[in-house]
């Protein structure tokens, strides 16, 4: 490449780290030169795809996309280099490069969404392809760039990650269909889970988990109160019996939520003592939903700050109708959210209030005051027919839900050499992983972008192992049809 091309490259290039970091869309693979370094990520790190949908990429692939520029720009072989992340003009590629790159800026290098995006679309760059749900029929909703940058910023501003203490292999372990199949979407509060079944095995090729798989990963970490959205399929006296709180609020797979099963999620999250766990068929459309119900009341996050947050955090998640049905939920929910915590501030008022005035009669022998105990009213409704569930609908099974064919495709994927960890659930030997010793890039004069002391929630050692032989799936059988169930109520708890 002669120094008049490299120079044309530059010109049009997006700059993100002045006469350092660079971002370009090319029609063919350059050749790296003395004064400039070109990498390409766009075959390495790789959206797995359900359907049509492809992208954004998930949580570990931009960890590990990190790691690697940081390293490129610590290098003392590049340190007088240029670098110049470039893809090609596959729509789908280059919109997944871009994210990773002003991903990238606002993590490290402190950036707004708005300043990170600015470079992408400055010139006469052509625009991005918005990202896609990962259902099976035509997009009703478009989730642009923008909106992913704006999910991350809110989530890392709300200490939802901190990737000086991301364990990579520990996520990439947990999200695999064999290893339990699991993602947190809000640390310490929600994850999200596939449904168990009542037996732990194989069949057709497909891993089944019971609930005794999940007893020690959950205790580990405080994990308290199961919520099932789909049919039942396990007898949710597995969870009970062992100390957990379990919840059923039913509504049909593909299907949204009514106003009567959100109240009651958000109220039964708002008084739950530990994390949640919730799940639906696959642990992606009706459990993504809800938990986006959550954090638009308690963070204030637009729909679309939460699809794409919960699509980063757990691929797949939100599908459909329900991305529509957030966007009509956003400004009431917004609402509530305000309620609840002016109520809450009112209480701390009238608290020190009543503390204010105790004090004053403690010195008052003949008279007592009986500290104001809140004492709140919970229901419970049994539905007489716990002990019926239906067996596990597999890939032999005449009629499929959504969450079965999401199951199935998961399964299909070929499992990446990136990650060293292998087996079932958990591991013999109980050893924590070890994550990337690559420190953060840190630009001159700015400060860590990761003040939060937030912990990574799977930051710990593994459990027993539960499955050792994982079998060849069979192919997918694509039934559209769905599984329509009646609607349960939430049994209510006493703390």
């Amino acid at each position: 490449m002669n120094m008049g091309e490299e120079n044309d490259i530059i010109g049009s290039a997006s700059e993100f780290i002045k006469d350092r970091l660079y971002f370009a869309t090319l029609r063919t693979k350059p050749r790296s030169t003395a004064h400039t370094h070109y990498f390409c990520v766009d075959d390495e790190l790789v959206y797995e795809n359900f359907y049509a949908d492809f992208g954004p990429l998930n949580l570990g692939l931009l960890y590990r996309y990190c790691c690697k520029l940081n390293k490129k720009l610590k290098s003392f072989s590049l340190a007088k280099k240029r670098i110049i992340h470039y893809t090609s003009f596959d729509a789908r590629k280059r919109a997944n490069a871009a994210f990773l790159i002003s991903s990238y800026a606002i993590i490290y290098l402190k950036k707004t969404p708005e300043e990170a995006y600015r470079p992408l679309v400055a010139g006469s760059n052509p625009p991005f392809l918005p990202f896609r749900d990962a259902s099976f029929g035509a997009c009703t909703y478009n989730l642009t760039l923008l909106d992913c940058l704006h999910g991350l910023s809110k989530a890392l501003a709300n200490g939802f990650f901190n990737f000086d203490t991301f364990d990579v292999d520990e996520y990439e372990h947990y999200e695999k269909v064999e290893n339990g199949d699991f993602n947190w979407i809000v640390p310490n509060k929600y994850l999200a889970f596939c449904g168990p079944h009542p037996k732990t095995k194989i069949e057709n090729g497909y891993p089944l988990h019971a609930p005794e798989a999940y007893f020690p990963y959950f205790r580990k970490h405080n994990v308290t109160s199961i919520v099932r959205l789909n049919k039942k399929i396990y007898d949710a006296r597995r969870f009970t019996d062992a100390g957990f709180d379990h919840f059923d609020l039913f509504f049909i797979d593909g299907s949204v939520p009514s106003d009567s099963i959100v109240r009651q999620f958000l109220e039964l999250s708002e008084n739950a003592d530990g994390a949640i766990a919730v799940h639906c068929k696959a642990g992606l459309g009706r459990t993504g939903t809800l938990i986006a119900c959550y954090m638009m009341k308690h963070y204030k996050f637009t729909a679309a700050e939460c699809i794409a947050w919960c699509r980063i955090c757990r691929p797949g998640s939100i599908i459909g109708p329900q991305q529509n049905f957030l966007e009509e939920k956003q400004s009431w929910l917004w609402m509530q959210g305000d309620l609840h915590r002016a109520k809450l501030k009112d209480g701390d008022r009238k608290r020190e209030r009543h503390h204010s005035v105790s004090k004053l009669l403690s010195g008052v022998d003949d008279m007592r005051i009986q500290d104001a105990l809140e004492i709140e009213n919970y229901y419970h409704t049994d539905d007489g027919d716990e002990d019926l569930y239906t067996a596990p609908r597999t890939r032999g099974s005449m009629l499929e839900t959504q969450g079965d064919k999401l199951n199935q495709l998961k399964l299909l994927r070929k499992h990446h050499s990136r990650s060293a960890t292998t087996g079932a659930l958990g591991h013999e030997d109980g050893k924590g992983h070890k994550r990337s010793t690559t420190q953060p890039y840190r630009s001159s004069g700015s400060k860590s972008a990761h003040s939060s002391s937030t912990m990574s929630p799977l930051k710990a050692s593994k459990v027993s192992t539960v499955i050792n032989n994982h079998a060849n799936a069979a192919s997918v059988k694509r039934s559209t049809r769905h599984t329509v169930g009646s609607s349960t109520n939430a049994k209510r708890y006493a703390p």
